[in-house]
This record gives structure tokens, C-alpha cells and sequence, in this order.
């Protein structure tokens, strides 16, 4: 008999927030379960719809053709608009399917698709599309993440708002962009979702000609958290920083997850890249800088958490392409189907949904801890502090 851990179940994400998508690209539906969600959260589909409506395919001319409403319905967990407590089932409809525009593929491993490791670790594929590699399956992700970013708004006051920060060599200019403030609405006024306008415009020239070469672009995605509790991350492996990198690297398409100064942080000085403390109104301590990206010592300290996460150019191109079919042979692949150009406008609420599961999980695992643990020992200012900055 062998016992495995929560953690080998590679379809279930979270701790005490726990969540389970399941679903294939081009079966009948896809959706998730919900286990830990908090009882009496005011929750309905519609505080649900609005980030899969933002997630859906077919929404401008420079996305994939696929059209889905991705309608979601609540299947369990709640009764008269709250939650009970008890699982949360919700599934989603694939109305769209046209799985036979991959049979011709069936001999032939798309380049960097993820055909090949999948027939090589299972011994089996889905014959349609990406099966569990789609980013169909991150639909489960951004509704789970509603009902998490609902709880902390209410809970907390935290507040989510992810944008395009890059495509290609094409960069927002930062200083435009005011974090304290931004919010959807304004992330939105766009199709490419990124809130400097002049930037804009030029990706959306640089995606509808990739999308005229039957080619594909990369790009970067920031994302802010603001609001978010003093004390959340498990040291030592479950830091806060880890537990993103982790869900953000777990989405479709990602190559890259930094936060904070991240990688241009290693070309200041120490004395540059520290973040002096001050007092804040209300009594508690804050940083006059921000390079830690909210987080030190794997714990959030307070300020807004900024990290950032990098997608490839789609992996699925209409050129066609020199390759191999599975025994060696030499092949031409013309992929067909329907396919995105660039991914990142689209991956902006996926990105926010994974950061509310990694906040709302947390903050559970905290919550338990202040429960459970007896009066701080030492000085009357160590009681006091943590008072202070308990949840």
C-alpha cells in the first residue's frame, strides 16, 4: 500500500481553498469543484460570468474564431444566493467543438505543443485539440478564482487587477500607469487590455500582423494585488512568492514569473534596493519603496504585491512547419483549427483567478493559525504587535 499525499493529485490546486478543474478542449464541458469555500458568502453566477466572459474565446478579430458563451452554471454548494460550506460544483458547456479539425494531426506532434509529452507519460492523447493542455481547462481556474476574489474583497478589502504589460518588443510605458488606482474598467477600454494606449496600438498592429502570417507573438502580463493581509506564506517551501510562482506557472503558455524588482533588481546596489520602513496612518508600518513586490521573507508585509509573468507566442501556427510524425518520419505540419495569435489579453483574468486562490488559501491557513495559537509571549509590545496585525 502506498499513501499519496493531496499534493500528487496534479488536477487539485490549494490547501484549505481547494479547487478541481477537469474538462478536455473538445468534450461536452469543462468546470471545477470548490471545497473550503467559507459558508454564508452572498454567491450567484453572476459573480461568477463577468471574469469568464472576460476569459472567453471569439471576443475581437485578433483572438481565435471559437465561440463560446462559457455560460456557467452553479451546480452545488449553495441555496437561496449563499454558500453552505459543502463543495461548490460548476461546470461550463462546450457549445463550439470541432474536433475533426485535428484529424489530420493525429500522426504528428505539433512543435511545442504539448502532443508529444503527453502520448510519451500517459501512453495516451486526447485526440482533439490539447486535451488537458488547452487552455480550455483554465476556465474551471477563473470561475473557482471569482468565488475566492468575491470572499477576499468582502473579508479583506483585497482587489486584483492584472494588465498587459509587454508584446514582443513592444513595452507599456510604466510611468503612465498608476497602481494605486488601476482598475478593470480602465484595463479594459482596450482589446489587448493594456493601459497605456499608445503602447495599445501599436500591439494590436503587431497581433493582426502576426495573425495575417499565420504566426503567433509572446508577451508579459503584471499583475497587482492590493489590500492584501500582513502575514500570508507557509516558509519555508510554501513562501508566498513560491506559492505564485507556482500557480502562475502553472497555467498554459507560461515561461517566466518574477516579482517585485525581479531580475533588473540584481543590477542595483543593496542600498538602492532595500525598502525603508515609515509609520503609516492607522498605526502600522509600511515601505517607502516597493522592490520587494509586498512580500519579504516569503511573507506579505502589507504593501501591494506586483509580479509578473511571461507567455510564449502560441505554440499553434496555420504556417506550415518541417517536423517529425511520432516514428521519425519526416513531415509538413499545416496546423488547422482555431487558434489565438496572442494569448495575453486573454490570459489576464486566468492570471487574476490563480492569485485569488493563492490569497484566499492563505489567508485561511492564517486565520487557522491566530485561532489556534495561545498569548504571545515576551514584552508587551510583541502582544501588541500582534494585535496589531492580526487578520
Amino acid at each position: 500500500f502506498t499513501c499519496i499525499s493531496d499534493r500528487s493529485f496534479m488536477s487539485t490546486f490549494g490547501t484549505l481553498f481547494k479547487v478541481t478543474t477537469y474538462g478536455e478542449s473538445h468534450g461536452r464541458t469543462v468546470g471545477c469543484i470548490i471545497d473550503g469555500v467559507p459558508p454564508c458568502l452572498p454567491l450567484t453566477e453572476a459573480d461568477i460570468q463577468p471574469q469568464l466572459s472576460r476569459r472567453r474565446p471569439g471576443q475581437s478579430a485578433l483572438n481565435t474564431g471559437r465561440n463560446e458563451a462559457d455560460q456557467v452554471t452553479i451546480q452545488s454548494g449553495t441555496e437561496h444566493g449563499l454558500t453552505l460550506g459543502s463543495p461548490i460544483g460548476l461546470i461550463v458547456p462546450n457549445n463550439d467543438q470541432r474536433p475533426t479539425d485535428y484529424k489530420d494531426m493525429s500522426s504528428v506532434p505539433r512543435p511545442s505543443h504539448a502532443d508529444f509529452t503527453y502520448q510519451a507519460k500517459y501512453g495516451v492523447k486526447s485526440a482533439s485539440g490539447g486535451g488537458r493542455s488547452s487552455a480550455r481547462e483554465t476556465i474551471g481556474r477563473v470561475a473557482a478564482g471569482a468565488v475566492a476574489e468575491k470572499w477576499l474583497k468582502l473579508r479583506f478589502g483585497v482587489e486584483i487587477v492584472a494588465f498587459v504589460s509587454s508584446v514582443g518588443n513592444i513595452e507599456a510605458d510604466q510611468s503612465k500607469i498608476d497602481f494605486a488606482t488601476l482598475n478593470r474598467e480602465t484595463v479594459d477600454q482596450n482589446i489587448v487590455r493594456c493601459p497605456d494606449q499608445e503602447a495599445a496600438d501599436k500591439i494590436i498592429a503587431l497581433v493582426a500582423e502576426a495573425k495575417e502570417a499565420q504566426d503567433s507573438v509572446g508577451g508579459v502580463v503584471t499583475c497587482i494585488c492590493r489590500n492584501v493581509p500582513v502575514g500570508l506564506g507557509e516558509p519555508c517551501f510554501d513562501k508566498m512568492e513560491a506559492l505564485l510562482a507556482h500557480a502562475m506557472l502553472s497555467i498554459p503558455a507560461t515561461k517566466g514569473f518574477e516579482i517585485g524588482s525581479g531580475f533588473a533588481g540584481t543590477k542595483l546596489r543593496g542600498s538602492q534596493h532595500n525598502d525603508p520602513y515609515y509609520l503609516k496612518e492607522g498605526g502600522k508600518l509600511g515601505t517607502t519603496t516597493n522592490n520587494s513586490g509586498g512580500i519579504q521573507g516569503g511573507i506579505t508585509n502589507g504593501e501591494t504585491v506586483v509580479f509578473r509573468v511571461a507567455f510564449k507566442p502560441p505554440a499553434t501556427i496555420g504556417q506550415q512547419q518541417q517536423t517529425s510524425t511520432y516514428l521519425g518520419e519526416a513531415a509538413n505540419l499545416e496546423a488547422r483549427g482555431r487558434h489565438d495569435p496572442c494569448i495575453v489579453n486573454r490570459a489576464i483574468p486566468i492570471v487574476e483567478a490563480m492569485a485569488a486562490l493563492v490569497m484566499a488559501d492563505t489567508c485561511l491557513l492564517q486565520l487557522a493559525r491566530q485561532a489556534s495559537h495561545g498569548p504571545v509571549p515576551g514584552s508587551e509590545l510583541s502582544s501588541q504587535f500582534a494585535e496589531l496585525y492580526k487578520l
